[in-house]
């Protein structure tokens, strides 16, 4: 089973787009995921699950950075919640969307980074506390700072409620992330026993949302013509681009612009998937695109570590001679 789980984390770039792919073809078998189970949102269950899996993986020590290092973690959040924002807006508006794909568009932007973004920092060799340390602070602001700029971006010409979207992320994230957090703290044996498993199952119950939100927003995706596809690979990739480039222009190490880069380029887009679902209920599509990034992200992510492992690092990592010559 442990050796099934790892596989199913390994690739669950592949699993993601699979999952994309079922909810295209065979929609009949995933729209259960986004109905209700004894009167809770399935969706919604699955991404505590997923934040819960976040919790026991985290440690209060990787908020010490914050007081270690904070000037770096200040320009992360500072780039996280500034440059994926704007440039959803920009992109949004440079596209003409329609309401609905602006509203998810934006709201992955505005939402936090994901912890794939923890995996594809260590696969390029870049630094990990600081990719950590950035996505949990990033959490632990999104409660106020998703809601408050969405609102500041598209809440003139769509209605949606603010703090029911600070709520929304406090039950759907903070609680389960405590959660998690505690029993790492005080059952440190099964913790250590449930992380092998735990990020199969987040890949699993990722893999469904994506499934289950393609399911049933099917025919309005194939009317997009493709537009929805390239507004999401500009986001993710110009994220990647900004994210180092503020990095290197603000003094950080190579290793740090890596974090930076993956951190900025990579968002929590279940999160935003589930927010869409909750707070832009008459618009289905709004929810598209934070399902489309989900299976993308993990694909750039890839390829990115790619890149960085096997030329740029090489070329540009002081560090990189030393490390080869250790091994």
């Amino acid at each position: 089973m442990k050796n099934l789980c790892k596989l199913i984390g390994k690739y669950f770039g592949m699993i993601a787009v699979l999952f994309l792919i079922l909810g295209m073809t065979m929609p009949q078998n995933f729209t259960w995921v986004v109905g209700k189970f004894g009167g809770v949102a399935v969706l919604s269950l699955l991404l505590g699950v997923v934040m819960f899996g976040m919790g026991t993986t985290l440690d209060l020590k990787d908020f010490a950075l914050v007081l270690k290092r904070p000037l770096d973690v200040f320009i992360g959040a500072c780039a996280q919640f500034i440059i994926m924002p704007g440039l959803a807006y920009l992109i949004a508006s440079a596209f003409n969307l329609d309401p609905a794909l602006t509203a998810g568009v934006v709201l992955v932007g505005t939402c936090p980074g994901g912890t794939s973004s923890n995996v594809i920092t260590f696969m390029s060799k870049g630094d990990v506390a600081l990719s950590v340390t950035m996505t949990s602070v990033s959490t632990v602001l999104s409660p106020i700072l998703t809601p408050f700029i969405t609102y500041q971006l598209i809440g003139e010409r769509i209605a949606f409620d603010p703090i029911g979207m600070f709520w929304s992320i406090v039950q759907i994230v903070i609680v389960p992330i405590c959660l998690g957090l505690a029993v790492k703290s005080f059952l440190p044996k099964l913790a250590a026993t449930a992380t092998d498993y735990l990020p199969a199952v987040s890949a699993i119950a990722i893999s469904l949302i994506i499934a289950g939100v393609i399911a049933v927003s099917r025919d309005n995706i194939l009317q997009t013509s493709g537009t929805i596809l390239l507004v999401v690979i500009l986001h993710n990739c110009l994220g990647y681009t900004l994210g180092f480039l503020l990095a290197r222009l603000t003094g950080m190490t190579w290793k740090k612009a890596i974090a930076l880069s993956v951190e900025v380029g990579m968002q929590n887009s279940g999160l935003a998937t589930g927010l869409a679902k909750a707070h832009f209920a008459s618009m289905p599509m709004a929810t598209v695109p934070g399902a489309i990034f989900s299976a993308w992200h993990n694909i750039s992510g890839a390829v990115l570590a790619w890149i960085f492992v096997n030329f740029l690092n090489p070329k540009y990592d002081p560090d990189y001679a030393a490390e080869e010559t250790a091994k």
